[in-house]
């Protein structure tokens, strides 16, 4: 009878396992990663094998750290949120752009003049779609072999006489012939009543088209009323901020027949704000600003206005709050350096520390650039509180993030008593809490429920976030509340 071990080795060679018979000529991807410090990192392994996100992938992976040091990025950055640089691609405007576009390609196709009334709250981006319709509107006519219609973009802010617009409009006909007699209206009119020569469709764009508003009104209807002539050629777009301009003037344009169709661009929402924030961003190679630094930004401007001019103005001074934080810890350092010359690691050690925090706008920064612009009287009311209540505060905009909309009062003290600690500040006792939190409630910060114990009495807040940021930046335990 064999013995256990020869059973054993009868066993293993009677079934060898295939990698004992073929070893594998190369190594799992999960082992060749952890195999050597060179290996491909899990963003590039996704390119390998994933065709499709090749571009994305690649620009994840060479995101670096941005360096606000270096004049030529710091350029670059205030570059791209610029209002003067059209971004690449525009977001957010797509149903509008198509209502537009699909009016222009309509007159186009059928030889047929009409106009439309664009109107929404400045910086909702109605002149950037309008640049892009008009590219749009040339390429579609190029493609479906259509003649090309003449553009004409106006700002009506820059002509010296309202009715210069109609020489304006006139410059784009070719006319033929001794020159006709009359003001540039009278000939546009009386060219639009008579069959002419004239083949090409004419696209107006009138920005600022409330600046046409004269006394007698005489200049905006007889620039609508172009559109109304039998042999017309005039595709009119009007665009402006004013939104009752239509709902004033409709009833005048209806019964000159010449209507417009009014297409509004709302103010831009938080999350619209983020996205074009971070679709300019996009184009740069490293991350400038924290993910809740831009959030900071779209939220408040959202709630303000929705004026993405607004939101791109205060990314800037952001950036600006960061260069003068830089130049101040410099400062700090060299002064440093010069007292205590002997102590040689600790100017690293506080250069090192300078250059982890400084390579990045944060929300302290977003919340001191916000401050300039807007400035809220609960920001004063909650620089004026004592101590603890501001505590209390941080601890109710900590503990309410996310989807919680109440809590009750027990809670709520866990979270100020964890905040009290992580500062190395003495808690107040839980009843002398409930009437910090009574004080609060009488001053409209918070709300407080009804209960017979206090610890159950429900809690909500009543303040922005973004105004406890403003008034509670650079304190201590604000910041440990954002950790």
């Amino acid at each position: 009878m064999p013995s256990v071990s020869s059973k054993r080795r009868f066993r293993s060679h009677a079934s060898p396992t295939p990698a004992a018979a073929s070893p594998p000529s190369r190594k799992s991807p999960r082992h060749c990663i952890a195999a050597t410090p060179n290996s491909v990192p899990p963003v590039a392994r996704r390119i390998i094998t994933d065709e499709n996100q090749i571009e994305s992938c690649e620009t994840v992976a060479v995101k670096s750290k941005w360096n606000p040091k270096d004049g030529e990025q710091l350029r670059s950055v205030k570059e791209v949120l610029h209002l003067s640089t059209a971004p690449s691609t525009i977001v957010c405007r797509k149903e509008e752009q198509d209502v537009v576009l699909g009016f222009c390609k309509g007159s186009v196709e059928h030889e047929k003049a009409g106009s439309l009334y664009i109107c929404g709250c400045p910086g909702t981006g109605k002149s950037l779609s309008m640049v892009k319709v008009k590219v749009n509107l040339l390429n579609w006519a190029t493609e479906a072999g259509l003649p090309l219609p003449d553009v004409l973009s106006v700002n009506c802010t820059s002509l010296s006489n309202t009715s210069d617009i109609f020489a304006k409009i006139l410059g784009l006909h070719k006319t033929l012939g001794k020159k006709a007699s009359g003001t540039p209206l009278q000939q546009l009119q009386n060219m639009y009543s008579h069959k002419s020569c004239t083949k090409s469709m004419i696209l107006i764009v009138a920005d600022e088209l409330d600046y046409l508003i004269t006394k007698d009104r005489a200049v905006l209807h007889d620039l609508f009323m172009l559109t109304t002539f039998p042999f017309s050629r005039c595709i009119l777009i009007g665009v402006a901020n004013a939104i009752d301009l239509a709902d004033r003037f409709l009833p005048r344009l209806t019964a000159l027949n010449c209507k417009p169709t009014v297409v509004t661009f709302r103010a831009y929402t938080k999350d619209q704000i983020l996205k074009i924030l971070k679709e300019r961003l996009n184009e740069l190679p490293y991350t400038v600003f924290q993910h809740q630094a831009l959030e900071l930004c779209a939220r408040k401007v959202a709630a303000a206005s929705g004026d993405m001019r607004n939101a791109l103005s205060i990314c800037r001074s952001a950036i600006e709050m960061l260069e003068a934080e830089i130049r101040d810890s410099a400062s700090n350092l060299n002064a440093l350096e010069e007292k205590s010359s002997s102590e040689q690691n600790l100017p690293t050690a506080l250069e090192v520390v300078n250059k982890q925090e400084l390579d990045m706008v944060r929300i302290d920064h977003m919340a001191l650039a916000l401050s300039k612009t807007y400035r809220s009287p609960v920001v004063d009311t909650i620089q004026s509180l004592p101590h603890h209540q501001q505590i209390i505060l941080c601890s109710t905009m900590k503990h309410f993030r996310g989807a919680k909309k109440d809590s009750i009062l027990g809670e709520l003290y866990k979270s100020y008593a964890a905040i009290c600690k992580s500062s190395l500040i003495p808690p107040a006792g839980i009843m002398e809490f409930s009437n910090m939190c009574r004080v609060l409630n009488d001053q409209g910060l918070i709300k407080l429920g009804q209960s017979r114990d206090d610890k159950l009495r429900r809690v909500t807040p009543k303040v922005d976030e973004g105004d406890i940021t403003f008034a509670l930046q650079g304190i201590r335990f604000f910041r440990n509340c954002l950790q």
